[in-house]
């Protein structure tokens, strides 16, 4: 419950930077386009999909994290400006789960834009209905801050369904 309301303040602290209009054109851009994921980070996730037997199967992203669709769905693609309709499961690398069992099954809506970047950049790989495990390293979930029951530098594993995307 605890990192339900923490996950819902950042959400919502987040969604009022996410979408900026200026004369009357938005602009949907990641809140931190310049990740910059470290080659400690980086080779640590490495070692951590390799230790696991995920990486042949993963896929590494641009920006430097890693992915597997598990679906890729059909119909509209989200955008940093969109909001989406989730259900998803977040855990550590030691498998303790930061999420409740309950965000796994209740569907959870959030403006994209003011999610972690992992989530932006990772959400939009996907079309509705889609459904994808994102590996993240630090740089690209909460970095050195802790967050809840989520200790600084921490690598992230998200199981993610999406639901639905409307584009605002």
């Amino acid at each position: 419950m605890k990192t339900k309301i923490v996950l819902a303040f950042i959400v919502f602290a987040f969604s009022l930077q996410g979408c900026k209009k200026s004369n009357g054109t938005s602009s949907c851009t990641p809140v931190n386009p310049n990740v910059s994921v470290s080659a400690t980070q980086l080779t640590a996730l490495q070692e951590y999909l390799a230790s696991t037997g995920q990486i042949a199967s993963a896929v590494r992203h641009s920006t430097d994290f890693y992915y597997k669709i598990e679906t890729e769905g059909s119909g509209i693609t989200p955008t940093t400006c969109s909001n989406v309709t989730v259900t998803y499961r977040g855990t550590l690398t030691n498998g303790t789960a930061f999420t409740t069992p309950g965000e796994l099954t209740n569907p959870n809506t959030f403006s994209l834009g003011g999610l972690i970047t992992g989530w932006q950049y990772g959400l939009q790989l996907l079309k509705k209905g889609g459904k994808i495990t994102l590996y993240l390293p630090p740089a690209h979930g909460y970095g050195a801050s802790p967050n809840g029951s989520i200790p600084g530098n921490s690598i992230l594993i998200f199981e993610i369904s999406l639901l639905d995307v409307t584009n605002g």
